[in-house]
């Protein structure tokens, strides 16, 4: 399988995840600059992936910029041809500011930026994103961000919860989603996302930084099983 990596300036997270997608996985990957024009410049692409990172340094609002970068326009049509395409961390704010998922990400209730391990709850696992997990799974997933709070209005998080469209909630290490256990203060505890037809997932936590036991777990890396195992049987 063939991965596009979206990199933008300010990007910092596409190294990690171009190793692990060509190291881990043993899939080919290519990085695809944030200036690439044309709606079918990802043609050939099996998944497009929009890493971590402060794209344009985050002005303005974060991934507002790189939301009208020229790339994004290729992953809208790319979104639409229902190819799968997976936001992480600022990756997600950007598919948030493209409007190619609900929602909005506002900045850490704390107002602290907040790096380090949490838990999370898989919410749905009949994604192309999460098949290798089972609902109700709990995993556990490094976060580092300043701005990761989820926020939508009622009618978009009723929505979101009758659709099976959040994927990921902040939660215990036992699976009980508290106050307590949410790094941010996303609104229902939402962690991440998929659009309607499923096929677009933005998170903020990072599963590319948990494939490996040397960087202290592993459960990252089913997020990639799920994606390789769909593609080879789509």
């Amino acid at each position: 399988m063939k991965f596009a990596i979206a990199v933008f300036p300010g990007s910092n997270c596409e190294a990690d995840t171009h190793h692990v997608l060509t190291s881990v996985m043993g899939q080919q990957a290519e990085y695809v600059w944030h200036a690439t024009e044309g709606r079918n410049s990802l043609d050939g692409y099996d998944c497009v992936v929009l890493p971590g990172g402060f794209a344009h340094g985050d002005y303005l609002r974060v991934g507002a910029i790189a939301a009208i970068s020229p790339v994004m326009e290729a992953v809208r049509a790319y979104a639409e041809r229902g190819g799968l395409v997976l936001g992480i961390c600022n990756g997600f704010q950007i598919l948030l500011e493209a409007q190619l998922l609900p929602g909005a990400i506002q900045q850490n209730r704390s107002l602290q930026f907040r790096s380090q391990w949490v838990h999370l709850r898989v919410e749905n696992d009949q994604t192309p994103f999460t098949r290798a997990y089972e609902r109700g799974q709990v995993v556990n997933y490094p976060v580092s961000h300043g701005d990761g709070s989820y926020f939508a209005d009622a009618a978009t998080l009723a929505e979101l919860e009758t659709n099976g469209q959040v994927v990921f909630r902040y939660c215990d290490a036992q699976g009980n989603v508290t106050p307590e256990a949410n790094p941010n203060g996303s609104s229902g505890n939402i962690a991440g996302i998929r659009n309607r037809r499923g096929n677009v997932l933005g998170l903020m936590p990072h599963p590319e930084r948990c494939c490996e036991p040397i960087l202290g777990g592993t459960d990252g890396k089913g997020m990639f099983e799920s994606v390789v195992n769909a593609l080879v049987t789509a």
